[in-house]
């Protein structure tokens, strides 16, 4: 489990053992029940978080940059400022990369990353990069534009839609690829 800059835990960024946590969940359940709590489904609805991961054996790390609470409306002000510094970031790797293969060419990325994130959804998480690189090799076949580039974003995001209301759903769970 992950703690702050000041030391608290940060229980929903951590990962836990499944059988550790269904144990600990059906002690929590068992005590609740005996203590006059409802016992059952949603049971444990209301307890606070806290009295589960206590029952855990956690190995806590400290990482400042992991995570951060939002409790007050200056925490919030703060976590927007860090959010954006990750789309500064985006622009400033997309600007190196394009320098690196020598590209002059300015395309909306957030075309491009909606694009990834219907096929990451619709279709299979590995399926997105591999898509967008066919979106930037289609569009370097036609006119080689911007405007190529959104066309195929947007005829991939249609196809996208299509394949997962013919196929069920996608496959973005952490096995899909």
């Amino acid at each position: 489990m992950l703690t702050d800059d000041d030391g608290r835990d940060q229980p929903l960024v951590a990962a836990y053992r499944t059988a550790s946590l269904r144990r600990a969940l059906a002690d929590l359940a068992t005590e609740h029940a005996e203590q006059g709590g409802h016992a059952g489904r949603g049971g444990l609805t209301g307890l606070p978080l806290r009295r589960l991961t206590g029952a855990l054996r956690l190995t806590r790390l400290t990482d400042p940059l992991a995570s951060f609470d939002c409790d007050t409306w200056e925490d919030i002000a703060h976590a927007r400022a860090r959010i954006r510094e990750h789309g500064h970031v985006l622009n400033e790797w997309i600007t190196a990369v394009k320098n690196e293969l020598g590209i002059e060419l300015d395309v909306d990325t957030r075309v491009l990353l909606d694009a990834a994130r219907d096929v990451a959804h619709g279709v299979a998480r590995p399926a997105a990069p591999l898509t967008t690189f066919l979106i930037g090799y289609a569009a370097a076949q036609g006119k080689g534009d911007a405007e190529s580039v959104a066309e195929a974003s947007a005829k991939v995001a249609d196809l996208a839609t299509r394949w997962e209301a013919e196929h069920g759903g996608g496959g973005s769970a952490p096995d899909a690829g």
